[in-house]
């Protein structure tokens, strides 16, 4: 086997493995954690400005492909898929029917204008719309 086909080989190798450890590393940080809000693009408020009691959360099931959390007042859930960085989010419901502002419906209608995910290097959870950051979570203390 000449050098060229080996150095080709060696190359879809390493970009093979790559893809598998991004998939495995998203899984590790997305699933089984708990991620509480802390950037909202729909609002010139602060998130502590909006979300005065708590603020909203959200925890992804890789099981049962769905969603759930708290959207600052009320629960909801929905289901979700990914694929290779791309999420679809269905229609998230509460569970609940308390009225506690206009927080909550803008953090629910932000979460239908998502489409990609990401992590950023500080390990927080990026919702967004295309390149653009729509839903910031940290890891829920």
């Amino acid at each position: 086997m000449n050098k060229s086909r080996i150095l080709y080989l060696l190359l879809i190798l390493v970009l093979v493995i790559s893809c598998s450890s991004s998939k495995s590393n998203v899984d590790k940080l997305l699933f089984n954690t708990t991620w509480e809000l802390e950037y909202l693009s729909e609002s010139s408020m602060e998130v502590s400005e909006l979300y005065t009691t708590k603020k909203p959360e959200i925890t992804f099931d890789k099981t049962l492909n769905t969603l759930k959390g708290n959207s600052g007042c009320n629960g909801y859930s929905a289901d979700f898929s990914l694929d290779d960085g791309k999420i679809s989010i269905g229609q998230p419901g509460p569970a609940t029917k308390m009225y506690c502002g206009a927080g909550e419906q803008l953090f629910l209608n932000s979460m239908q204008k998502v489409n990609t995910i990401k992590f950023d290097d500080d390990g927080k959870l990026n919702l967004m719309d295309g390149n653009t950051t729509i839903l910031r979570f940290a890891e829920a203390k």
